[in-house]
């Protein structure tokens, strides 16, 4: 069965990781049903300061407003599969923990753990204090995955985009998309 993502980037650095991602889920759109994208207004700003470039737009998925409470995905109704919120800043985060959805964001992850979907929050931040260790433990405990942005160097990543990969395809795993990418076999491997 084809499944149906969200998508949402907030304003923390990490821009490159939500570029990676796009990209990954339209090589892999054969998989796909759907695909809706929420961005913050800071997401946009970042995006266009770390990557220079507003490419987003390039993206053939459907973009929503922060605003737009008549996204499908803002309804356990319409049945998307997974959210992925990359970069996760640390307010959405707490805000998600706190059970307050004040956008399509926070209502949407809200939507995934009612309905105990997969919900999958890029944290992009350090160091970490006890107020987010606690919200990470809250949204667990309420389902959701933790996913840092934290790449590996096992495969021996040459360029930045290829470090970045290494989350990347650590979240599309999480997702449960095939799909083709490098896999620990040993030293020797």
């Amino acid at each position: 069965m084809k499944k149906k993502i969200v998508v949402a980037i907030t304003g923390a650095s990490g821009s490159i990781y939500a570029k990676l991602l796009l990209e990954k889920l339209q090589a892999l759109h054969q998989q796909i049903q759907e695909v809706g994208v929420v961005m913050s207004d800071n997401a946009r700003d970042v995006w266009k300061f770390e990557l220079g470039n507003e490419s987003y737009q390039d993206f053939p998925f459907k973009f929503y407003s922060k605003t737009d409470f008549w996204a499908p995905f803002a309804s356990g109704s319409a049945r998307f599969d997974t959210m992925i919120i990359v970069p996760c800043s640390m307010g959405t985060l707490g805000r998600i923990a706190g059970g307050i959805s004040n956008d399509l964001t926070t209502r949407s992850a809200d939507v995934i753990l009612k309905e105990r979907r997969k919900l999958i929050l890029v944290a992009r931040d350090t160091p970490l204090n006890l107020i987010h260790l606690r919200n990470m433990q809250t949204v667990t405990e309420a389902g959701g995955i933790i996913c840092p942005a934290v790449p590996s160097f096992y495969s021996r990543p040459k360029t930045i985009e290829e470090v970045a990969m290494t989350v990347v395809n650590r979240i599309i795993d999480l997702t449960g998309l095939e799909h083709e990418t490098y896999r620990w076999s040993g030293p020797e491997g």
